[in-house]
């Protein structure tokens, strides 16, 4: 990636930026994830590019409700597995919780490239998407594993799709996301919303979860 000097006072939003891109050079991101990043990265500005105190209420929501629930799941897609990859693999041993990767732009090689870059990274199990067993959706996201999200009770989904948040409500799921707008479809219908950065948000999660152990 780019040599960006520290000092830089636009150094972690512009790193996040290089990871992104980087994701897409190795095939993990989609050209739409760089979208969505920008997207993202708006909302940020608004809130200073800082953890809310409404944040952080939300974020010791989601570590009680993942700790009991009974059959937790981590929804990973590109953007997630190349800006918190040793985070996220830290929760889900952590709560423990099982890793599943999932994406909306189908392809079976990025897919696989996402669980080789969890596995890279220290993730000893990584599911993967078999079968359309996700009800009131028509697109890629439908396909879940028969033993991740499609027997959880909590699924943690960051940087999620609308449509798919809202499927698994109607399927009875408890669903807790990470998102930085909160007009989204999936900020709106989740069961607990954390609006913030992921890169923020994943760190105070584990600690969370560490001190309600």
């Amino acid at each position: 990636m780019k040599k960006i000097p520290k000092s830089h006072p636009r150094y972690e939003s512009l790193m996040t930026r290089e990871k992104i891109v980087k994701g897409v050079e190795l095939g993990i991101t989609s050209q739409h994830g760089l979208i969505a990043q920008g997207r993202g990265e708006a909302f940020d500005y608004l809130i200073k590019e800082r953890t809310t105190e409404k944040a952080k209420k939300k974020i010791k929501k989601a570590a009680k409700l993942l700790l009991k629930a009974k059959y937790p799941v981590i929804s990973v897609n590109g953007n997630v597995a190349v800006l918190a990859p040793k985070e996220v693999i830290g929760l889900s041993k952590l709560i423990p919780a099982k890793l599943e990767v999932n994406i909306f732009h189908k392809s079976k090689e990025r897919e696989e490239r996402i669980k080789e870059w969890l596995i890279k990274y220290g993730a000893k199990e990584v599911l993967m998407p078999e079968k359309p067993l996700i009800k009131f959706i028509e697109h890629n996201r439908r396909f879940c594993n028969p033993e991740g999200i499609a027997k959880a009770d909590v699924v943690f989904v960051p940087l999620e799709d609308g449509d798919r948040c809202k499927a698994l409500i109607k399927m009875k799921k408890k669903v807790i996301t990470v998102d930085l707008n909160p007009m989204s479809r999936t900020a709106k219908a989740a069961t607990v919303t954390i609006v913030d950065n992921i890169t923020r948000a994943l760190p105070l999660l584990i600690e969370e979860i560490k001190k309600l152990k």
